[in-house]
């Protein structure tokens, strides 16, 4: 039964990581249920499921994987429910552990504009500015950036197009500070990057002609940020929240960032208005006078 839910995601072309999750969280549920004498999935009752999660607690797994366990277990039992298979789900009803949310890591305004100030007018500071503006501006992910080609950036119309999984894409406008950053880069100094090699490149090169890698970007945000005083290290996914949590703080709607991050669960995208509620209470702290 687990194979035919594993077909019916792949028939319905869900994106090959969430397969891959679902696949692996319900084999290891499958041989805790054979463990138990039980050799059919649909013979599992909610007491076994109860017993599956308190076992992986027991192994000492963690709340969000314990989630995460249950959410797979219960999306196969809705699926057989709806082919008729069970007459009832035996992951429902089931409490899950709260998982405490750590604090969203993002910069203000203001280290920011700090960080983006940082780069010189050398190859190299232009190609940095121009991969950090782009990263703020667009909210994209490490590997998606470093995955761009030149053709995927419009600088006429200011966009640029982030293909996703089973040929899911976005189009993101890029702004006015990122696309200036990008004319001087791809303009003024990529091909001295390219060193003759071919055309068929990524968009971001490191000045041996090659890749930028993960690590690359790791690096240039981490020396930028130390030099702009900013405490913490800069990760990738600093700036990509610090896009989220500024268009969130300026009155972007849920929905539309969630288009724009390429979040497929808009559960993802939400954890973002503690950013706004934050803010909102700070305001009303300062401002009112019985606060």
């Amino acid at each position: 039964m687990i194979n035919l839910f594993i077909d019916n995601l792949k028939s319905e072309k869900v994106a090959k990581n969430t397969i891959d999750a679902y696949s692996q969280d319900l084999k290891g549920f499958e041989k805790f249920l054979n463990e138990r004498g039980i050799f059919k999935v649909e013979e599992a009752t909610k007491s076994d499921v109860a017993s599956y999660l308190m076992n992986l607690k027991m192994e000492g797994k963690s709340k969000s994987t314990v989630n995460r366990k249950l959410a797979s277990v219960r999306a196969l039992y809705k699926f057989l429910l709806k082919e008729g298979v069970v007459r009832e789900n035996p992951g429902d009803g089931i409490k899950v552990p709260k998982i405490e949310r750590k604090p969203i890591e993002y910069l203000s305004v203001e280290e920011i504009d700090k960080l983006l100030s940082m780069p010189d007018t050398s190859v190299k500071g232009l190609r940095d500015k121009a991969l950090m503006e782009l990263m703020y501006a667009t909210g994209i992910r490490v590997a998606e950036v470093i995955g761009l080609k030149p053709e995927d950036i419009n600088l006429r119309l200011g966009f640029v197009t982030i293909t996703g999984e089973v040929g899911k894409a976005r189009i993101i406008p890029i702004g006015s500070m990122a696309k200036s950053a990008l004319e001087k880069y791809i303009y003024e100094v990529r091909e001295d990057l390219l060193k003759g090699k071919e055309e068929d490149m990524p968009l971001f090169l490191n000045y041996f002609g090659q890749p930028l890698t993960r690590q690359g970007v790791w690096k240039i945000l981490k020396k930028y940020g130390e030099d702009a005083g900013i405490e913490g290290d800069i990760k990738p996914q600093v700036i990509r929240n610090s896009f989220a949590a500024h268009m969130v703080e300026n009155g972007a709607d849920i929905k539309s960032l969630q288009e724009l991050l390429g979040h497929e669960d808009i559960m993802a995208t939400q954890v973002f208005l503690s950013v706004k509620k934050n803010r909102i209470k700070d305001v009303y702290d300062k401002a009112f006078p019985r606060a």
